[in-house]
């Protein structure tokens, strides 16, 4: 009878390619989230995550994964304890899955086709966490041999498994993953055998990419060479330039992998971020009104110097620093301080919420990420001090005034190391894990490994949400616009909200150690056409011609009015193949219009607008302009044809600027006509 190792070499040889095909999404019309009477600014729990949550994503609307490290969770898969499990969001339970190998701090992210990458990883262990005899097959009681590299395409029926496919070029331990604009995924740093910090005997200063190209083996890093001993996890962002950004203890460089060249910019102060300081971190929303220029927020950890990273002292007391800093790397190489925060914090999660704002949670006031057996430590962990309450971040509010815990509620739960977050599709933020221990620990100590699951609400959680029509299920890289319609409902019972409604494009991230690896929000391009009856239609450029804004793959598409959230959809950006991702020009878009149904009047905005502008030309002239755009982006469709006639385009604006500002009803006519053209072109 085949061992398990053999049944899942068959199984990894015959599925790796197919997991490499393109994922495609059926697109649902948004409705309202499952309850309206959620307790608003607090956290609920609402299950069991059945293994202790190290590592999360959401993979589909419906279904987040989570992975832990081997250890003996009462839950079992296959004659053996789980330490993967996958959890409804809807059902709020979840099922057991078996990923084989030691996961313990490996590193994820999604690829450019859909399929999610799980690299890295522990050597096989036993109970406790000691090494296996057998790195072969792991013995028991966990079967779990050598880490590798895993692949999986997330499902709703329940059917999907993690796949093994061939070893990793190289030992990674606390690896971090970008992904790249063609969609494939470089893999950075890690050591070899592991431990509180790295060290040079151990040290894996390289990086490769996924799925190989060229045959081109690991490539060596002079930042991770010269980061010791804080460089695991390093963190890292893919920049608009194409360059990726990596900050490893106190330095930071910028990477062109395509050239394997690396230029260092200025040091990281008064804090470092990377594990297992542990501060939190994200990428700022790229806007059209910031230019989609990338700022990355890092905030909290400690200023531990390099000859401090030892466990001959009580580092669960230490402070954790209370330091916000900004950068904006293809701008400027220079940190800026910002606002800190009410308190220090190490292992305090940002996570991204579609408003715009950025939540933290989760963490300790004193201490770092890890955890051992000296006697200082706290049970085993290395931190101490729970911080129970979130804090909100506003990027748009003034200096001063970005971090607020208005309406905020603590957590009953301490979420130390091992813990995560990911925001879910209606909104809310889905928390869990905590397990600062070699093993599952439930009795005698102060941070229990955790199972249970929260959901935290935030304050628009309750709010009527805006039911949008129209939305795709991919996005491209330029090209024609799409048109959202929304009803007077949607807009609040004001037409005049359809200026400042937003359409926004969020990828959750691979959450573990505090980080969630590709996290990401970009607001699309858009204009509006607000009705005489309330009800309006947004007019939506697709990505920005430039994939290393956002990176191919699976993300959330939303639609945002007055702070309130639609319920995400899930959409692919980009092709759906991992492959230089197709790139054209966007369409313009039509002029700003609100028509005021009161007094026949209408407001206009500028066609290349991002829905937050009004320029107040007058009503005739303000709709003479949307029409004359209509006719420019209809052209192609149309076949420059009427009953079969060829008409010259400039024939037709002419006509448009030659009728008089008293036609309104004329012009209002013909743009409505125009409109529901286009939009039936579109669909």
């Amino acid at each position: 009878m085949p061992t398990r190792r053999q049944r899942q070499s068959v199984r990894r040889t015959a599925t790796a390619l197919s997991l490499l095909a393109a994922t495609a999404y059926a697109q649902q019309n948004p409705g309202q989230p499952p309850r309206n009477d959620a307790p608003i600014g607090q956290f609920e729990i609402v299950g069991n995550s059945l293994v202790s949550a190290q590592q999360m994503f959401l993979g589909t609307p419906d279904k987040v994964y989570i992975i832990d490290k081997t250890e003996a969770n009462p839950a079992k898969v296959n004659n053996h304890p789980a330490w993967a499990a996958e959890f409804s969001v809807s059902k709020k339970a979840g099922r057991t899955m078996d990923i084989v190998t030691n996961t313990f701090c490996a590193g994820g992210n999604v690829l450019g086709n859909g399929t999610w990458l799980n690299v890295g990883g522990n050597m096989a262990v036993t109970t406790g966490g000691a090494t296996a005899d057998s790195q072969v097959t792991g013995g028991q009681p966990y079967e779990d041999p050598d880490g590798g590299q895993s692949l999986l395409n997330p499902c709703d029926d329940g059917n999907c498994e993690w796949t093994l496919i061939q070893q990793m070029s190289t030992r990674r331990w606390y690896p971090t993953l970008e992904t790249l604009e063609d969609g494939s995924i470089i893999i950075i740093g890690g050591c070899k055998w592991g431990g509180f910090v790295n060290d040079a005997n151990q040290n894996n200063p390289t990086w490769e990419i996924f799925p190989p190209k060229d045959n081109d083996g690991p490539v060596e890093s002079d930042i991770l060479t010269n980061s010791l001993p804080a460089n695991l996890y390093p963190l890292t962002w893919l920049l608009p330039s194409g360059k990726i950004l990596i900050q490893s203890n106190w330095k930071t460089t910028l990477l062109d992998y395509k050239a394997k060249k690396e230029t260092p910019i200025n040091d990281m102060i008064e804090a470092v971020r990377v594990y297992p300081a542990s501060g939190g971190t994200a990428m700022l929303p790229l806007t059209p009104a910031n230019g989609y220029t990338a700022t990355i927020l890092f905030c909290g950890g400690n200023d531990l110097q390099p000859d401090r990273w030892t466990t001959d002292w009580d580092i669960a007391q230490y402070k954790a620093s209370t330091s916000c800093v900004n950068l904006t790397p293809d701008v400027s190489t220079t940190y800026v301080k910002d606002d800190p925060l009410p308190e220090g914090r190490s292992m305090g999660n940002l996570i991204m919420l579609p408003n715009g704002k950025i939540l933290c949670l989760n963490g300790a006031e004193t201490g770092t990420a890890g955890y051992g057996p000296q006697d200082w430590a706290v049970g085993e962990s290395y931190a101490d001090n729970a911080v129970l309450m979130p804090v909100v971040y506003d990027p748009s509010a003034p200096q001063g005034s970005r971090w607020s815990r208005d309406g905020l509620s603590p957590s009953t739960i301490a979420r130390m190391y091992h813990s995560g977050a990911t925001l879910l599709p209606d909104g809310s933020v889905l928390v869990s894990g905590s397990n600062p221990h070699a093993d599952y620990v439930v009795d005698g100590v102060k941070f229990p490994t955790e199972y249970r699951v929260e959901y935290f609400y935030p304050s628009y959680y309750n709010e009527r949400r805006p039911q949008p029509q129209g939305l795709p299920d991919q996005l491209k890289y330029g090209g024609p616009y799409f048109n959202v319609t929304l009803t007077k409902d949607d807009l609040g019972g004001d037409v005049n909200n359809i200026k400042e409604a937003s359409v926004v494009v969020l990828r959750t991230g691979f959450s573990t150690h505090t980080m969630n690896m590709g996290q990401r929000m970009l607001q699309l391009n858009s204009t509006y056409t607000g009705n005489a009856d309330g009800s309006g239609m947004l007019h939506v450029s697709q990505m920005p011609p430039n994939p290393s804004l956002f990176a191919p793959g699976p993300a959330l598409l939303f639609v945002v009015v007055n702070g309130v959230p639609s319920v995400g959809v899930q959409v692919m950006v980009g092709s759906g193949q991992i492959e230089e991702q197709p790139t054209t020009q966007n369409v313009e878009l039509p002029a700003a219009t609100v028509i005021d149904g009161g007094n026949n009047g209408a407001s206009s905005g500028s066609a290349a607008g991002n829905g937050n502008e009004s320029h107040g030309t007058s009503a005739a002239g303000g709709v003479r302009d949307s029409l004359n755009a209509y006719t420019v982006h209809l052209w192609p469709a149309l076949g420059q044809r009427v009953g079969g006639i060829p008409i010259e385009r400039a024939d037709i604006s002419d006509h448009w600027h030659a009728l008089d500002n008293t036609d309104f009803e004329l012009h209002r006519t013909l743009h409505d006509f125009l409109l529901r053209l286009h939009y039936l072109i579109r669909t």
